[in-house]
């Protein structure tokens, strides 16, 4: 594989940026605090634990927690994961049905504590959260203080594209050639963990190359005919009806266009829309075919996101912090993609 990283080939919102930066030079550089889509109540067979994890990886925490609670590592619920090289804030829930909870300062893991507990009635699912708070710290930045300051107000009104960041794809983005490898069934008896990544990475790259194209025609953040929208805040999602308001719906926030999630059957798009999602398609008939065999669904995702509660300030004349929230799913990078050609201190994951 090239040199060249494939994301590098995806089009951007606000054309290459010229600035440069190095993120994640310390964990303390890249900070995320999970957030939860609902109260917990205080009572029931869940202990949910809040954990502060520093320079270590979700499942291997998710581990220790079992250790420690004494029971098994399926009981463990997990959101989602979150980066290693990082520091990081997220709930963690261990099945500990009339049993007492477990004293905390017993957690003996490097780099790993439990701020506080919580009981609940339900077991922590994956995918179980809103979204992410992230605090970066950008290092070592050379650019036009005044060109970047444009780009950053714009991304806060304007939101970036909704591209799957570098983790969906496996180090070095390995995933990929070993989706092909998994659809000409040339891996015998793929682990079923191994099998899901290798899929999800065949279908996120062709959202991505549709979202590319979008971005490439100016379209990503704004309606087309035939497209498919998503509201705000939301997973549910509608064809085109022809109602006269869609278009400024979009516009405002309270919509966003999506691209395909591939699989069995028609895709829900039209028109124009449908047009660009089905050249995307037919440059991978391979991939195409293998996840219509495997019975996906088709499904859509915002070809948007929209950062909140965005806000910047300089540590010093080379030293940028950027806060703001995302949406489960989406991921940081995407959007400090839109700002610098990042110099990486450490391989980065999803939110």
């Amino acid at each position: 594989m090239s040199t060249l990283s494939p994301l590098q080939t995806l089009d951007y919102a606000y054309g290459k940026p010229d600035a440069t930066a190095t993120l994640k030079a310390d964990p303390s550089d890249f900070d995320v605090t999970e957030q939860i889509a609902y109260p917990l109540s205080g009572e029931g067979e869940h202990l949910w634990c809040w954990v502060e994890k520093v320079g270590q990886n979700t499942d291997w925490v998710a581990k220790q927690m079992a250790k420690w609670a004494g029971i098994a590592p399926r009981e463990v619920g997990v959101a989602g994961k979150k980066d290693r090289q990082a520091i990081t804030r997220q709930w963690m829930s261990c099945h500990l049905p009339g049993q007492p909870d477990p004293d905390i300062k017993t957690l003996d893991v490097a780099g790993v504590q439990i701020l506080k507990t919580v009981r609940h009635h339900r077991k922590l699912q994956t995918g179980g959260l809103s979204g992410n708070r992230f605090q970066l710290t950008l290092r070592d930045v050379a650019a036009d203080t005044a060109a970047l300051e444009t780009r950053l107000k714009n991304i806060a009104i304007q939101g970036v594209p909704n591209y799957f960041g570098e983790q969906r794809f496996g180090r070095d983005f390995q995933n990929l050639p070993k989706a092909t490898a998994l659809f000409q069934n040339q891996i015998k008896s793929p682990k079923r963990h191994q099998k899901s990544l290798y899929i999800s990475a065949a279908r996120s790259w062709i959202f991505n190359e549709i979202l590319s194209q979008r971005v490439q025609q100016a379209t990503w953040n704004r309606a087309i005919a035939g497209d498919v929208f998503q509201l705000e805040a939301s997973q549910k999602w509608f064809v085109d009806d022809g109602s006269e308001n869609l278009a400024q719906r979009v516009l405002d926030g309270d919509l966003h266009p999506t691209g395909a999630l591939t699989g069995r059957g028609d895709l829900p798009s039209s028109d124009n829309a449908f047009e660009i999602e089905l050249s995307v398609l037919q440059k991978h008939p391979l991939w195409q075919a293998g996840l219509e065999k495997l019975g996906l669904k088709q499904e859509r995702r915002a070809l948007r996101v929209l950062p909140k509660n965005m806000n910047w300030a300089w540590l010093d004349s080379e030293t940028l912090s950027v806060e703001f929230d995302l949406p489960a799913g989406s991921y940081a990078t995407m959007v400090i993609r839109e700002l610098f050609n990042l110099s990486l201190a450490d391989s980065l994951c999803t939110t």
